[in-house]
């Protein structure tokens, strides 16, 4: 019984390895079953992938939701096909890619192209088309793909076109066109500017009554101006006076608004200045620059549209726009000039813009621009006098500005008080008709001779500059001996220093020519002659060193001649700018002569 027993349990155990050694198997069985399945359906679907026809591309034209099917552009035909079950085809949009099979069903929703032809919008016809201008100038009509739909396109924007399909798909920036139409809201105020009030109080009336009060010209058949020429010499004031137009014209239309019960959007733009840079629109294609002119002036009547005004505002207007037949190397302007008389008197009117020009050639500019009519009123930028200087200087020149202990004291700490009498000095000393002021002396045409000032060249810019050297020479003394503020000695001293730098500047080659850019108009000047003068010691004793040397210059051979070298000493000893070598100056030979006209 017990080895029954034993047998027994020995037999148990026997069979339990077995089990566990066919289990052991027929897991392994299974796991390469398994893999053997895996491997079978990459194989299949490697199978699957080798023998697929390839599929297709086309453009999505439209849908038709109730029957499941869309018009689309396959390899040059225009096709209806169905569409899968698993694309949305509410979400497809007009001139997107889809993916077809070989049985031509739509399977799937791809991008936009974004590659293609560069077109230039000539007019918007509809909500979904526009007549376009293609590279070699054929107009063509075509629709806007998806993403334009929602963009408001404007006549001169630069679209990438599918010629294939007839889509426009994307807009493209071109830096090139849109530095040219600065659309910005001016932040200069009329009382920013200084020494202008005359000029001020006239471009007013000429520009903002009519505006004001349309109802009282519409009254009297009085029409309001389409132009203005601002004119005078360089840097006096005429691109401030157009960005105040257009603040002035921007807080206007904000009353009126206001006035009406209406609600004036501090977020949205008050008005347009649009900054057109002249030379910059010259091209070297032909009817490129009339093409611009063309956008300027549809973006400005967009704009204006919405009771925005506009100002465009030319400057340099004498290189664009010069008078028909004075072309030396080209005649670009027989084709220029009328694009824009046709621009600002054709056919579609000019509502709520203004058109300003400014110049310091306006004998240049041809004639029929400058006719009532189209630029309707010229007013002209002279000079500041010593008034107006003063109100120049005012506006940077500030009681606010750190100035020097020694100038308060004179003045009681009354900071007030210690820039005008600053403001005062400087000016007496840019204004004085002294020997040391003595800047050119010109031979008119007729042999007469007048001798002009510095005063007489003064500028809003210059006097600027007079103030910045001044701050400039204030920091240098702060930092090199401690002396905090400015003084009427760095002002002096600014004044002295942009003397000499511009004794120079005169263009002896083309002395008429140069008068008639800086302002001096009237009989025809023949010579100049720069009169030189040390004034290292203006800022100190006021007392001018006179220097002389022999003339040169346009005009030296022919025209009158002064200093050492007729036989004769001079009786107002004088140096020209760009004298070099041994010179006589005071009955003394001096060798080193300076370029700005001192010595050394």
């Amino acid at each position: 019984m017990a080895d029954a027993d034993r047998y027994s349990e020995a037999r148990a155990r026997e069979l339990e390895q077995q089990a566990i050694s066919l289990a052991s198997k027929n897991e392994r069985l299974a796991q390469a079953l398994d893999t053997a399945r895996q491997r079978l359906v990459q194989l299949q679907d490697q199978l699957d992938a080798v023998s697929r026809p390839p599929g297709s591309y086309g453009t999505f034209l439209t849908g038709h939701m109730e029957d499941r099917e869309a018009d689309v552009f396959v390899g040059g035909r225009k096709m209806r096909v169905a569409v899968s079950a698993a694309v949305p085809l509410g979400a497809l949009r007009a001139g997107q890619e889809v993916r077809l099979n070989e049985q031509l069903l739509v399977i799937g929703a791809g991008s936009y192209e974004t590659t293609g032809e560069i077109v230039t919008v000539k007019e918007v016809l509809d909500g979904d088309r526009v007549l376009v201008l293609a590279r070699t100038d054929d107009e063509r009509v075509m629709r806007l793909a998806g993403p334009l739909l929602t963009t408001h396109v404007r006549v001169g924007d630069a679209l990438t076109a599918d010629m294939r399909t007839g889509f426009v798909i994307e807009r493209v920036v071109r830096s090139e066109v849109e530095e040219l139409l600065l659309e910005e809201v001016p932040d200069t105020d009329y009382s920013d500017i200084g020494g202008l009030g005359p000029q001020i109080e006239q471009i007013r009336d000429t520009v903002e009554l009519p505006f004001l009060h349309p109802d009282l010209y519409r009254e009297h058949g009085l029409k309001p101006p389409k132009g203005v020429l601002l004119y005078g010499p360089p840097g006096c004031g005429k691109t401030l006076i157009a960005k105040a137009v257009a603040t002035s014209l921007a807080t206007t239309a904000t009353q009126r608004r206001e006035d009406r019960g209406g609600h004036a959007d501090a977020a949205s733009p008050r008005s347009y200045f649009l900054n057109i840079k002249g030379p910059e629109l010259l091209n070297k294609f032909v009817g490129e620059t009339e093409r611009q002119i063309r956008v300027i002036f549809a973006r400005a009547r967009e704009k204006a549209v919405k009771g925005i005004p506009v100002v465009i505002f030319f400057d340099e207007m004498e290189s664009l726009f010069r008078t028909r037949g004075t072309g030396v190397s080209s005649d670009v302007e027989t084709t220029i000039v009328p694009q824009l008389l046709s621009e600002i008197d054709g056919v579609e009117k000019l509502e709520n813009v203004i058109v300003i020009g400014a110049s310091n050639r306006e004998d240049m500019i041809d004639p029929a621009i400058l006719r009532p009519g189209r630029l309707d009123v010229k007013i002209k930028i002279e000079r500041p006098d010593a008034e107006g200087a003063r109100e120049i200087f005012a506006k940077y020149l500030t009681a606010d500005l750190p100035l020097h202990d020694a100038e308060l004291a004179r003045h009681d700490g009354d900071p007030d008080a210690t820039v005008r009498a600053m403001i005062e000095s400087v000016v007496a000393a840019l204004y004085a008709t002294e020997p040391r002021n003595e800047f050119l002396e010109v031979t008119y045409a007729d042999g007469d001779r007048e001798v002009l000032y510095f005063k007489d060249f003064a500028s809003g810019a210059m006097i600027a500059n007079i103030v910045d050297r001044a701050k400039k020479r204030a920091i240098k003394d702060l930092l090199a001996s401690g002396g905090r503020g400015l003084r009427t000695a760095h002002l002096l001293g600014a004044l002295a220093a942009e003397m000499r730098e511009n004794e120079d500047l005169p263009n002896t080659t083309n002395p008429d020519d140069w008068a008639r850019v800086s302002g001096k108009k009237g009989e025809r000047i023949t010579y100049i002659r720069t009169l030189g003068t040390d004034r290292d010691d203006l800022a100190d004793t006021g007392v001018a060193v006179p220097v002389q040397g022999p003339a040169a210059g346009a005009g030296a051979e022919a025209g009158p001649r002064a200093g050492a070298g007729d036989g004769a000493a001079p009786a107002a000893p004088t140096t020209v700018g760009g004298r070099h070598g041994p010179d006589r100056v005071d009955g003394r030979e001096v060798d080193n002569v300076t370029p700005a006209g001192g010595y050394l």
